[in-house]
């Protein structure tokens, strides 16, 4: 497979082992992507799962996720896909996130036979696309890579091997690694202890243009809902009469804030803040909302996502 090349953009994977991290310093550090464990097997999900997601989306991190695979059969391939999937929903779905969900297939317990861990990988990898919309990407190791057949050789491949002078090794599924990670033993200002580091095969606007067409921008509604906001349109400054597309457009910002807050209710989190407040002083007497008795984690992301777009801006 190719060498890493300079000019390559970096990033890191993290876990809970990764304790409390401080993801403002690594963006700082130049890390540009991050892979947050989600989920294992069939009922594990990681504790730090959210907060991580959370602090590395408002950092301005790429974000992905993904799932440690245990399964052994088809049925249970299915049933981790699902999982994975529900998990994904606590941040807004895998469409909220920057780069793909992964699954993460680096051992064999049960001594399954080749035939029989492509055949439960490619259920996993199927209903995993099924549930979420989006084209999983697989990880695993350097010498694991070999059980994989060339059919799944479609899926974008994110390969370990922790080397300075040896590359990848070639496989049957692939020729070329879309991400590598290089190093287990990696130190980045933020994260106390060692953290994996990985390579991405270009640049960073090349990383976002590879999966722009999969992801969606974060604060993404039910999927029954427009992926958009209804009218991105400005609204009408405060104090001023309406117009009557000012009121339209108002009204349906007002009905799509009023859907994402009914959903389940916390406090405003640290990320939203500033968000939360301008946009409750952009027209104190016709506020879009309160949150008196607070709102849902969908709620803050969409109001800071129309902040960071200008939209609270008199």
């Amino acid at each position: 497979m190719q060498t890493r090349t300079p000019g390559n953009t970096q990033g890191i994977d993290v876990s809970r082992y990764q304790g409390t991290i401080d993801w403002a310093k690594v963006k700082a550090s130049g890390m540009t992507f991050v892979f947050i464990k989600a989920t294992e097997g069939r009922t594990y999900t990681d504790p730090n799962f959210q907060q991580n997601v959370a602090g590395a989306l408002a950092a301005g991190m790429l974000v992905g996720t993904y799932h440690f695979f245990r399964g052994t059969t088809t049925e249970i391939a299915k049933a981790e896909a699902a999982h994975y999937a529900n998990t994904l929903q606590k941040v807004g779905g895998a469409k909220a996130l920057q780069l793909p969900p992964v699954m993460d297939y680096e051992n064999n317990p049960d001594n399954l036979s080749r035939a029989q861990m492509n055949t439960v990988a490619k259920a996993f990898l199927t209903e995993l696309q099924r549930l979420t919309g989006i084209k999983p990407i697989i990880y695993t190791g350097n010498s694991f890579a070999g059980n994989f057949d060339a059919s799944l050789g479609t899926y974008d491949l994110w390969i370990a091997r922790y080397s300075n002078t040896r590359v990848p090794d070639d496989q049957p599924a692939w020729k070329r690694w879309t991400f590598w990670q290089y190093t287990d033993s990696g130190k980045v200002n933020g994260i106390t202890g060692n953290v994996d580091m990985n390579e991405f095969e270009g640049t960073a606007a090349q990383l976002r243009a590879r999966y722009a067409t999969t992801t969606t921008p974060p604060n993404p509604p039910k999927p029954t809902e427009p992926t958009n906001p209804p009218n991105p349109t400005e609204p009408p400054k405060g104090g001023e009469p309406m117009t009557t597309e000012e009121k339209a457009a108002f009204d349906a910002l007002k009905a799509q804030v009023e859907r994402l807050q009914a959903r389940q209710q916390m406090e405003v989190p640290v990320w939203a803040k500033a968000a939360v407040e301008a946009a409750l002083a952009y027209d104190p007497k016709n506020p879009l909302f309160s949150i008196d008795n607070g709102a849902s984690y969908d709620f803050y992301r969409f109001i800071t996502v129309m902040h960071r777009r200008g939209l609270f801006k008199k």
